[in-house]
């Protein structure tokens, strides 16, 4: 008898319909691939913001007599030309890199989103204006103009401390228009649904049915683009810092410290100074993707067929 009130128990709660969101997250833990991006983004994240302090080498001074040492019982991926642990470097320059590429996530988002919503609402000669601005931002390459951008802030003797804050600045505010257009083709279906009709009729302000009806309707699109605009982030500002264009020395990114590879000599001799950098960005940006791709899949499973 109880076997049979269990199985009835079972059957019941099989057969209740799972929320939306949910049922999103179920496919997205079943994703294995996702879930292993998922890991080892959460390991680089406890790897650069807490492994610096349980590091020994955190607060020593330089010493060019340990200059170029390879890894060792006492630096286990070498020292750099100063005497530095690598190992110890490499997490705080990820600390650096992971945070523009966060902070330049959350400006790209926020205006994206904003953007985006605005001109599916109001549509007409107002959404013809946004989308056109829009366009035009989408047809200029975004890593030349950041090059651009990023070399007049040197010609403007920015110092290296500040430097790290225009760089978010500028990659989230050219790393938008993407969002935006995929909200507004979301908001101009989801405002006509019958919901936003009964939010018209009970005379609700604009700013109220944007930020309270429609925008948290489109957050799945949100989440997965703001997950690859990390990814893309962390990429350019990697890039623009082995250039000597973004991070500059002495505050370590994943960008600075790759670029010893420019040196021949390093190149052939010094492994241990380029390649545990270019690892972490491997991998980070690979997780990030995968992850991102694994949302995508989770919130949107037509989009994969």
């Amino acid at each position: 008898m109880s076997v049979q009130i269990t199985e009835t128990i079972a059957v019941k709660k099989a057969s209740k319909p799972m929320s939306p969101w949910r049922l999103s997250l179920h496919r997205l833990y079943r994703n294995k691939l996702a879930m292993g991006g998922l890991f080892v983004l959460i390991f680089m994240l406890l790897f650069c913001f807490i492994g610096p302090y349980l590091s020994p080498h955190l607060n020593e001074a330089s010493n060019i007599r340990n200059g170029n040492k390879p890894p060792s019982a006492a630096n286990w991926l070498g020292t750099d030309k100063l005497g530095r642990d690598i190992l110890t470097r490499v997490m705080l320059a990820g600390r650096i890199s992971l945070s523009v590429g966060i902070v330049a996530m959350i400006v790209s988002v926020t205006i994206g989103a904003i953007f985006g919503a605005v001109a599916g609402y109001y549509g007409k000669w107002v959404d013809t204006l946004m989308m056109r601005f829009t366009d035009i931002l989408m047809c200029i390459p975004t890593l030349p103009l950041l090059i651009i951008l990023a070399s007049i802030l040197g010609d403007l003797k920015v110092p290296p401390s500040q430097r790290i804050y225009y760089v978010m600045l500028l990659i989230g505010l050219l790393s938008w228009p993407g969002l935006a257009r995929l909200v507004r083709g979301q908001v101009l279906s989801l405002r006509e649904l019958e919901y936003m009709q009964a939010a018209e009729a009970l005379g609700l302000r604009d700013r109220r049915k944007i930020m309270r009806h429609l925008l948290p309707n489109t957050l799945p699109t949100i989440i997965v683009v703001a997950t690859l605009t990390v990814a893309i982030s962390v990429l350019s500002e990697t890039i623009l810092s082995y250039l000597g264009l973004g991070v500059i020395p002495p505050t370590p990114s994943w960008g600075n410290l790759i670029s010893e590879a420019n040196n021949i000599i390093v190149l052939q001799k010094r492994p241990w100074l380029w390649i545990p950098p270019g690892v972490a960005i491997f991998l980070t940006v690979t997780a990030i993707n995968t992850l991102g791709d694994g949302l995508r899949d989770a919130f949107d499973p037509k989009m994969k067929k």
